[in-house]
């Protein structure tokens, strides 16, 4: 079976030849690997991540779930803004930093945040300029010059499903887990919870315009994404319920009756949202399904009580394992989780969120010839 076949017979429930094996490499190994300065990929787009992913993928030879790299907007759904500039105010041989402005009325108006680009690491955004010494408005600033341009909308899924083939499926983000993502939005939900209410119902009518607009693509993603990362992080079991949950539910159910599978992604506690994706959902897949201390999943009992369900996908600690362990340890930790949960199909060996910058290669080799041989069906 190829990749695609692979994942598409299990997200359907059915038996494949071997566990599929889709370690979370989402963005610091594509980028090292390209063995350039991070911000070539994330400010120049020289690849861009969405390009550094997928040789990652061919790389190492595994069954791609891809998750969010391809950014589809729509005009009439209010998605694209080209007023904003972005330009450098700082530059040095470690980082690279970044602020925006658009010209109103005639005047500069300055974003009141900035960003970090760094030679290795990912991007930081959202930092008050002041935190770093910098003014609130930069007394000086040069144009960003040499960034890649890349096709856009439709054109640019057409073209990633193509660079991916047979390595796996394209997935395209519908909807959210959360919606309250900082500190300020708990403040904010605290004092006027009636204004996020609002939101919520704004949030749940726009997702379902974006989802119909996404079917009527003549090149359509293979999944919805709705995931979030830290969805009962930022906010209570009780606040998920009252202002993601109604998105989600009608997300799934929309796209259960086209025939496309869902993905949720979200990292830290994890336990309790499977429970109620599984009963109260029609989502098709979850991860990373975290073991302690990040998260709190037990792989062995998720499936038990789930994995009827849901397909699972998890769970290799990333730093204890993947990132520190022995590739001895890889194996034996994913021949683990494949007697914990491949029972019956339905199940993805992954890793317990993203597998940080220095794991070494032979690690992620590792885990994949294990599913290969040990996670056999047949």
């Amino acid at each position: 079976m190829t990749s695609r076949e692979r994942l598409m017979k299990v997200l359907k429930g059915e038996i494949p030849d071997h566990v599929p094996v889709a370690p979370d490499t989402s963005n610091m190994i594509p980028a090292r690997l390209t063995g350039k300065p991070f911000w070539d990929i994330y400010l120049y787009q020289d690849p861009p991540i969405w390009k550094a992913y997928i040789d990652c993928v061919k790389y190492f030879g595994f069954d791609s779930l891809m998750d969010g790299y391809v950014q589809i907007l729509f005009e009439d759904l209010g998605e694209i803004d080209n007023t904003w500039q972005e330009v450098i105010i700082h530059s040095d041989k470690k980082r690279i930093i970044t602020q925006k402005y658009r010209i109103i009325d005639g005047k500069r108006e300055w974003e009141p945040y900035i960003t970090i680009y760094y030679d290795d690491n990912p991007p930081t955004p959202g930092i008050k300029p002041e935190t770093l010494g910098f003014s609130r408005i930069p007394d000086r600033y040069e144009e960003i010059e040499g960034k890649k341009e890349w096709p856009q909308g439709e054109e640019l899924l057409k073209l990633v499903k193509e660079e991916l083939g047979d390595h796996g499926l394209v997935g395209v983000w519908c909807g959210t887990t959360k919606l309250l993502n900082s500190e300020q939005d708990i403040y904010d939900f605290y004092d006027n919870p009636e204004k996020s209410y609002k939101k919520s119902e704004q949030l749940l009518e726009y997702y379902v315009k974006r989802f119909y607009k996404l079917m009527s693509l003549e090149t359509k993603p293979d999944f919805i994404c709705l995931g979030g990362s830290g969805t009962l992080i930022h906010q209570t079991p009780k606040i998920f319920r009252e202002l993601a949950l109604p998105i989600v539910k009608e997300i799934t159910a929309l796209a259960k009756k086209h025939g496309i599978p869902t993905h949720v992604h979200s990292c830290g506690p994890e336990k309790l949202l499977v429970k109620i994706m599984a009963e109260e959902t029609d989502l098709t897949v979850i991860d990373p399904l975290e073991p302690p201390p990040m998260g709190d999943c037990d792989l062995k009992e998720i499936k038990k009580l789930y994995g009827d369900k849901l397909v699972l996908k998890g769970n290799l600690h990333t730093t204890d394992v993947m990132l520190n362990g022995s590739t001895q340890d890889v194996i034996e930790a994913s021949k683990r989780a494949i007697d914990d949960a491949a029972a019956g199909g339905k199940f993805i060996l992954s890793t317990g969120d993203q597998c940080g910058r220095d794991t070494p290669d032979e690690n992620i080799f590792a885990m994949i010839e294990t599913a290969k041989t040990y996670g056999r069906y047949s």
